[in-house]
């Protein structure tokens, strides 16, 4: 591939504009916003302009309900070769096009599994898909070009390829994506009419659980409604447990503390909090690999500039790896906390490291 296309230049469309330009593929951004198509290109993404000549491959980095549209107007005016999208949805916008008459041999459907809370150009990362699963949709009128070309894009971007029907992968996005983001815009929003002091006691459990309701709204009532069918069904199952919580809640409210502990509604809790900690236990690990269960280190850090660097660089002193890193702010904004999250039996050693450094460890 030494030439492409990106049409949209938000997260998603930056970020592959990013890592194609970083492997010296030739990269033009399209966007109706033309000031956000040369911010990307101010980043580095590529070039903002329309090219001279046919790309090899056209990236169309739009909303779902917009894919079939903008995939008509670029195929009439001979952007690309071949063509791919990132949309998260697949089925309606593979039906939209097939409805408009669409060039459906040049085309393969695509959908990067990765992404930020962050939206826009500026949110952009080179290295947003390393390791992430990249699903690849293409249908019966697929050419064999254009899924090589959409399968090069994959590897450019460091992503890894997953071959779906548009249905399945329809409905694997609704469970893992799709649901757990709306899950989380409802528990944010309960936050909205919270009491001051409520919202004020919030820790890591909170900002982790709602993390992701930070998302684009536009962008994603555009997701849930393109794939209302699929959502609909997996939160139709949430709401049938919710029921049997609720259920069992009230008749433990109904009951003295002493009697809620031996109550068969406390054993029905039990049971959906186990069937939790086995679904968790399903979530693949790093790289896709089996999960694995890290030990927690918390540091106590002073509101300053420089804290965490320093702290991060007695870690690296004492040799063990760090996994993961969360941070954690107090509420009186003096103070904070760091979690180092390490393998095996490593929280010992970096403890006791960190301890020699002078630093506070949180038990």
């Amino acid at each position: 591939m030494r030439t492409a296309a990106v049409v949209g230049t938000g997260l998603i469309g930056t970020s592959v504009a990013l890592a194609l330009a970083e492997r010296g593929v030739t990269t033009y951004l399209i966007d109706r916003d033309r000031s956000v198509a040369r911010t990307a290109a101010a980043l580095g993404a590529g070039t903002a302009r329309m090219p001279d000549a046919p790309v090899d491959l056209a990236v169309l980095a739009v909303p779902p309900g917009s894919v079939a549209a903008v995939l008509e107007e670029h195929q009439k005016g001979r952007l690309a070769r071949t063509y791919t999208d990132v949309a998260s949805v697949k089925s309606p916008p593979q039906a939209d096009m097939e409805a408009r008459g669409c060039d459906l041999a040049s085309f393969v459907g695509g959908h990067p599994l990765a992404g930020r809370e962050r939206s826009g150009p500026l949110a952009g990362r080179a290295d947003l898909f390393g390791g992430r699963p990249w699903v690849l949709t293409p249908g019966p009128a697929t050419e064999q070009v254009a899924l090589g070309r959409a399968l090069e894009l994959v590897r450019l971007c460091g992503g890894v390829p997953v071959v779906l029907s548009p249905e399945d992968h329809d409905h694997a996005v609704a469970l893992v994506s799709h649901v757990p983001h709306l899950l989380a815009s409802l528990m944010a929003a309960r936050l909205q009419d919270g009491a001051e002091l409520s919202v004020r006691l919030a820790g890591q459990g909170l900002r982790d659980v709602t993390r992701i309701a930070a998302g684009d709204a536009a962008l994603w009532t555009d997701i849930l409604a393109t794939n209302a069918p699929a959502v609909a069904e997996v939160l139709g199952d949430v709401a049938d447990d919710l029921a049997e919580v609720l259920r069992a809640l009230r008749a433990l409210a109904s009951v003295d503390a002493v009697t809620a502990r031996s109550h068969p509604a406390a054993t029905e809790l039990a049971k959906l909090l186990a069937r939790g900690n086995a679904g968790h236990a399903r979530i693949p690990g790093k790289h896709g690999g089996t999960p694995v269960t890290y030990s927690s280190v918390r540091v106590v850090l002073r509101d300053r500039a420089g804290e965490l660097a320093r702290v991060l660089a007695d870690a690296s002193g004492t040799g063990v790896n760090i996994e993961d890193i969360r941070l954690d702010h107090a509420t009186d904004g003096n103070t904070g906390l760091v979690e180092l999250l390490v393998a095996g039996g490593s929280a010992d050693a970096l403890t006791a490291g960190l301890r020699r450094h002078g630093w506070l460890i949180h038990a």
